[in-house]
């Protein structure tokens, strides 16, 4: 009876021996299922992020990672399986970090880039208020020089009428003496037996006088 009891216990131990590779080695094969389906997802969340475009190398080395991972696995082969699977998300991971860090650093450049014009444009806008500020102030001290000169000049005449004499006017009269006009007179004297006339000139001076005026005006120095 206790042999049959021994020999029971050593079958006993020997199924168990046999069963616990068993079970070792289904374990593997779904630890690298699972790994080759992690990798997977993470080559896909890579390449939608971009990084086929950011680091195609990268996300090219993470890609034959996992087919080696595959590969390893239909060839039952299943600790590689793990590995490269493995492998396959540390690649997936860095090729999606460093396209993240590329965006963040290129979306910095843009910020800075539209910052710079943007205070690009507030300078030249400054200056040109600047310039036209300054443009009104000479337009405004230009019109104020204006207004002052014609103001002075109009002081200027007014102080000069104020100071000035009236004109004086000086009349002039000059009298000439005309020279004697001579007039003629006939006397006839008729005869009877002589029809011939005597005929007597006598000049007469009639004095006449001419008068010339003359006015001028002298005006203040």
């Amino acid at each position: 009876m206790t042999h049959n009891r021994l020999m029971t216990t050593l079958l006993s131990a020997s199924a168990l021996a046999l069963a616990l590779p068993s079970a070792a080695y289904a374990g593997k094969a779904d630890r690298a299922r699972e790994a080759i389906a992690a990798a997977q997802a993470k080559i896909d969340a890579a390449a939608t992020a971009g990084a086929g475009v950011e680091t195609p190398h990268q996300l090219a080395e993470a890609k034959a990672a996992l087919a080696r991972a595959r590969e390893n696995l239909a060839s039952s082969h299943k600790p590689e399986a793990i590995d490269a699977a493995i492998q396959a998300q540390a690649l997936a991971d860095a090729s999606l970090g460093e396209s993240q860090k590329r965006k963040e650093r290129a979306m910095a450049a843009t910020q800075v880039d539209a910052q710079a014009q943007t205070a690009a444009a507030q300078q030249e806008a400054a200056e040109a208020n600047l310039r036209a500020a300054q443009a009104q102030q000479s337009a405004a001290v230009s019109a104020q020089q204006a207004a002052d000169a014609r103001n002075a000049a109009l002081t200027a005449q007014a102080q000069a009428q104020a100071t000035t004499p009236p004109a004086q006017v000086e009349t002039t009269v000059t009298t000439q003496a005309a020279t004697p006009r001579k007039t003629a007179s006939r006397t006839v004297v008729r005869k009877r037996v002589v029809s011939r006339a005597a005929v007597r000139t006598t000049t007469t001076a009639t004095p006449s006088t001419a008068v010339t005026t003359t006015t001028t005006v002298k005006s203040p120095l």
